[in-house]
């Protein structure tokens, strides 16, 4: 029998829902018991084969030979979506690695629920990139195609922060004004919703979404913004040429290096060349030798997994070390709170101006707001939260699943327009 579900695929995380047997909404465990599968492949040139999630980060982590791609996301409606990128000889192109994560979530679900499932509700960003109509719905294209490649024949979208609105309306006893708050991996999107127990049965819900809003702000920029601020220094980040004075060490090298989804264009012998020509001319030599290590020996991807385990560590904790020794024995990095927070100051601001932007296309004043229902990854970071909260002093302050609101209101989404 065919089937219906949602599918969250996000930037850092993915999940996949469905209808249980009691036509309640269930998160599939869809790796080593967890409902959370994190975006990643890693494509083992050894065995010749694709590995996802955990499994992937592991491999690449123990130190198998082959390629990581993680913030898959991330490349949608931009320029790179046009580049292919190069596994085990193969240009192999972006919507192609897409799809096949998919058809792994797909497949993944359809062994354990014995279900085989041809319709879904994909869950798409406000903006996948901001203020550019034109590249926003090429990436919402090339995500439909990737969809279709991975198996699925009915394929209908809706807002992420929506979805997050139809999951917290499940537990509403009354008439509510909320906004909806959406820190995700890539993108930051805002919803004002008015819920309610009645709403729970409607289909059209136009009129109760006053606005939606959103900007192209997420986790892997904060991981890049700590990166550039803590790890990038000590890799040479601009650092100055011996005998031009004023002149710095170019920055591309070390912001593709911060970037996830920019890393692995650094791997290719005309990068080694390039910087191997420079390490007589810099100030600091030491430092562009690890920045070489690390580009020789392929490491991009265990600097940012370590960045960001750093940054998730600071949001319970002041400071943290860490040791880089595979970069160069004895090498460790200080990670404080309040470098990360004048880290993401800018990017934090642009949020909050596009929380209130939400409101403002709304209608809404502030003390309008009943609740403030927050869900996503970055809102664990007590400085964006903190900044958030601050705006809506009045509202009472309504936590869902970190990462399993989203693709839980995708299914009950499903429910409705599949019906």
């Amino acid at each position: 029998m065919m089937a219906i579900c949602g599918l969250d695929f996000g930037t850092t995380n993915s999940t996949f829902s469905y209808l249980g047997v009691d036509g309640q909404v269930q998160l599939v465990p869809l790796e080593q018991g967890k409902e959370t599968l994190p975006t990643a492949v890693f494509f083992n040139f050894e065995e010749g084969e694709a590995f996802y999630g955990r499994e992937a980060l592991e491999q690449y982590v123990e130190g198998e030979f082959g390629r990581l791609m993680r913030a898959l996301k991330s490349v949608l409606g931009t320029s790179l979506m046009a580049d292919k990128t190069q596994v085990q000889g193969k240009l192999v192109a972006f919507e192609d690695i897409i799809a096949r994560f998919l058809k792994e979530m797909k497949t993944r679900a359809e062994q354990h629920t014995q279900q085989v499932f041809d319709s879904v509700v994909l869950g798409r960003p406000v903006h996948f990139i901001d203020d550019d109509k034109t590249a926003d719905q090429q990436a919402e294209d090339t995500l439909r195609q990737a969809a279709i490649k991975a198996g699925f024949e009915h394929i209908e979208f809706q807002y992420e922060p929506i979805a997050a609105a139809l999951d917290y309306e499940q537990s509403t006893q009354q008439e509510e004004l909320a906004l909806i708050v959406d820190l995700g991996g890539g993108t930051s999107d805002f919803s004002v919703v008015r819920v309610s127990p009645a709403g729970q049965q409607k289909v059209d819900r136009r009129e109760d979404i006053l606005a939606t809003g959103g900007v192209h702000i997420g986790g892997v920029d904060f991981d890049r913004r700590l990166s550039l601020h803590t790890v990038m220094p000590e890799l040479g980040y601009r650092m100055p040429f011996k005998d031009n004075a004023g002149q710095e060490f170019p920055v591309y090298y070390h912001q593709n290096l911060a970037t996830w989804h920019k890393i692995h264009f650094l791997y290719d012998k005309e990068t080694e060349i390039s910087l191997r020509s420079m390490l007589n001319q810099v100030s600091h030599k030491a430092l562009l030798e690890r920045l070489l290590t690390v580009v020789e020996n392929r490491e991009g991807h265990r600097v940012a997994i370590a960045v960001e385990n750093a940054k998730i560590t600071l949001t319970e904790q002041d400071n943290h070390v860490d040791s880089f020794d595979f970069i160069e024995k004895g090498l460790t990095i200080d990670f404080e709170k309040s470098t990360l927070n004048s880290a993401i100051e800018d990017d934090v601001e642009r949020v909050c101006q596009a929380a209130l932007a939400t409101l403002k296309r709304a209608g809404v004043e502030k003390a309008a707001i009943d609740k403030v229902f927050m869900t996503g990854g970055s809102t664990s970071i007590p400085y964006i939260r903190q900044s958030i909260l601050a705006l809506f002093p009045e509202a009472e302050v309504v936590d869902g699943h970190t990462f399993g609101s989203v693709g839980t209101g995708l299914c009950l989404h499903a429910k409705r327009v599949f019906a």
